[in-house]
């Protein structure tokens, strides 16, 4: 959960770093798909569906949390969020090869997706586990780990890190490392016990 909140912060700062990369990136392609350039409007009508898109994806990942969580489990639920986001961090990560700028909106949906879910599961999750005396401690690590996500993201975005035209693309796939991290280590944890006891009805996996 930690992780995803780690992600969730990641994706909101990141995008700032390559902005006149991927500006650039759509005029060239632009010209090269219609044999015109783009008016500048245009741009700016594509790279601020970029950015806020990922807002939209919020709004929608957010919106299936709550059924998510009791259908699947929080566990699980947490789990299901790795799949928008692994799909959005490949739509972007292969976007300058494939030549299209909306691959990265609809990369950045699906990171909006994956965000929305686990900011509200994450909490969720942490706080059914958590011990009484830990609960409220446990609970904000939701605003911790999202500021350090945002931290990670303007520091790799540095020119001395990935901040250059050349590894743009990268940058803006580096959201499936804390993805990964959270897919190989959360099948071990124990699902929420309150799940278990009101919706499974399961006492004794409760207990």
């Amino acid at each position: 959960g930690m992780t995803g909140t780690f992600h969730y912060g990641l994706q909101v700062s990141i995008i700032n770093s390559p902005a006149e990369y991927i500006q650039s990136f759509i005029h060239e392609t632009w010209l090269k798909r219609y044999g015109s350039s783009p008016s500048a409007e245009m741009i700016t009508l594509m790279w601020s569906l970029i950015v806020s898109i990922y807002s939209i994806g919020g709004l929608l990942g957010s919106s299936c949390a709550g059924f998510l969580c009791v259908r699947f489990g929080r566990k699980k639920a947490m789990l299901l969020s790795n799949i928008p986001a692994l799909l959005g961090a490949a739509l972007m990560g292969l976007s300058q090869l494939c030549g299209s700028f909306e691959m990265i909106i609809a990369g950045r949906l699906f990171s909006g997706v994956c965000g929305g879910l686990t900011q509200n599961v994450h909490i969720m999750y942490a706080g059914e586990c958590a011990p009484r005396k830990l609960r409220g401690l446990i609970a904000i690590t939701a605003s911790t780990f999202s500021a350090l996500g945002k931290f990670v993201g303007f520091a790799l975005g540095l020119r001395e890190v990935l901040g250059v035209e050349a590894l743009w693309p990268i940058l803006l796939a580096a959201n499936a490392v804390p993805v990964l991290v959270q897919l190989l280590t959360l099948p071990f944890f124990p699902d929420s016990p309150r799940y278990l006891l009101i919706d499974r009805k399961d006492k004794e996996g409760c207990i």
